[in-house]
């Protein structure tokens, strides 16, 4: 049962969505610009398209749109991590998956905080990217020494967020003034600081190491680094951001166009080169510029199964073996053209999906279905009778791949580097404190759980007879 005396997790996560998209907002201005094209550009798909209006208004998916964001932050040590994980728990977001991009020459694992129940993803699916900095990849000793004194120095979070975050553990929840001051000082630690923590020398070193690793260790916290709104036609999104002053990345991430959206596809617009102050010898303060900040859009489609997973990567692997899409965008048309080509070969049809069991599928049952009696039927039949109808289960998670060249283009043509691959889960969840949820699990319980409540219905007409 609900404790009334607290504000739920769900109320306090879309309250800290609100206040972060508000405070992005007022950072970065072209967010604005981007929210109010995304706006406009879903409001004529579901004008052209009253069937997916149909649907998205049955399955209770429609209003979640608009409020949709995800977030992405880059954090330094063990600790920032821990207590960041600490920190979500209170609004009711926990790891799921565990990404590691060092094989795409980014020196960070990761994992993707989130909802998970289908109610709360309903009343606000907020998630955040979380990205743990790999300084064991830093090839140089005696830098990646100096960075880690950086980052042991620092604390990114306020001690009155500590303290809340610490009362929401011990008595179960926070009350309204607790939940509003508890956004209020959680927000901070995703603010934008223009005075770097390190010298300049330092930061060029750090640079020169990777650009992102500059981005985690230069500065006093990990400043939220783009604000995703979901599209339901991201083409028309690419196409139409030049019209508005924003330049889009040359490719977009992920699956190709499909009447079946698969996954996730993203885009974003070049990251903004930014006044910072540095430390210099005497004290005084330096100017200088820092480029992190961008932003992106994303269209999510349905779930695939570990088969279906594994034919995509196979056939994202096969078309970059045959072009490789360039940082500057010079091959996009051939690298597109390749990855539609490639493609076909996955089924661009929901049933067909979903017999091949390549996808995650809802069911429900038609008032048809409600209405039977008489006689016990399998699940491919009660649907081919329209007992029993389908919805693809969106995809709440993210591509290591396309996470990867989203960071690089927006680090820079130069910031492209080989790491050695290394993945490491169980350090990753060392460090972050609790295991990560296996998506696929969980994708395949919230399906399991929708069959067994149609067959629970029936059985139910089934046996009063």
């Amino acid at each position: 049962m609900t404790d009334t005396r607290f504000v739920s997790a769900d109320d306090i996560r879309s309250a800290f969505s609100a206040a972060m998209s508000a405070m992005y907002r007022d950072e970065v201005p072209a967010y604005g610009t981007l929210m109010t094209l995304v706006a406009r550009v879903n409001q004529q798909k579901l004008s052209a398209d009253p069937r997916l209006k149909a649907r998205l208004e049955a399955t209770d998916s429609l209003d979640r749109i608009s409020e949709e964001r995800h977030g992405a932050i880059r954090l330094g040590t063990p600790q920032e991590l821990a207590m960041m994980r600490r920190a979500f728990a209170v609004m009711g977001m926990y790891p799921v998956g565990y990404y590691d991009l060092s094989t795409a020459g980014v020196p960070v694992h990761s994992t993707a905080f989130r909802p998970v129940g289908d109610a709360s993803l309903k009343r606000n699916p907020f998630r955040v990217f979380t990205s743990l900095l790999r300084l064991d990849l830093i090839a140089d000793a005696a830098l990646r020494e100096q960075a880690a004194e950086v980052l042991a120095s620092r604390r990114i979070f306020t001690d009155e967020a500590v303290r809340l975050i610490e009362k929401a553990e011990s008595e179960g929840g926070l009350g309204e003034a607790d939940a509003k001051q508890f956004v209020a000082e959680v927000l901070e630690t995703f603010r934008w600081h223009d005075r770097a923590i390190v010298d300049a020398g330092m930061y060029k070193r750090l640079h020169d190491a990777h650009r992102l690793i500059a981005d985690v260790v230069s500065f006093k916290g990990p400043h939220i680094n783009h604000l995703t709104p979901r599209t339901l036609d991201i083409d028309k999104v690419q196409a139409l951001m030049p019209e508005h002053g924003i330049a889009p990345k040359a490719v977009v991430e992920g699956p190709p166009t499909r009447e079946c959206p698969i996954l996730l596809r993203q885009t974003s617009f070049k990251a903004l080169e930014e006044p910072v102050s540095f430390i210099g010898d005497g004290g005084e303060w330096r100017k200088g510029s820092h480029t992190a900040r961008f932003g992106e859009i994303e269209q999510r489609g349905v779930a695939l199964t570990p088969k279906g997973r594994a034919l995509y990567d196979a056939l994202l692997n096969q078309t970059r073996a045959k072009v490789r899409p360039a940082a500057d965008g010079s091959n996009a048309d051939a690298y597109e053209a390749a990855l539609a080509e490639v493609f076909r070969a996955l089924p661009d049809d929901w049933n067909e999906l979903r017999k091949a069991g390549l996808g995650y599928f809802s069911y429900s049952l038609t008032e048809k279905g409600r209405a039977v009696a008489g006689r016990r039927v399998d699940l491919e039949t009660a649907i081919a009778e329209g007992l029993v109808q389908f919805d693809p289960i969106v995809y709440e998670d993210f591509l290591p791949v396309s996470a990867a060249g989203i960071f690089q283009s927006n680090l820079g043509d130069e910031a492209t580097q080989e790491f050695v691959a290394s993945p490491n889960q169980i350090m990753f969840e060392r460090d972050l404190g609790a295991s990560v949820l296996d998506e696929f699990a969980h994708y395949s319980e919230i399906e399991r759980a929708s069959i067994e409540a149609c067959f629970a219905v029936i059985g139910q007409a089934l046996a009063a007879e």
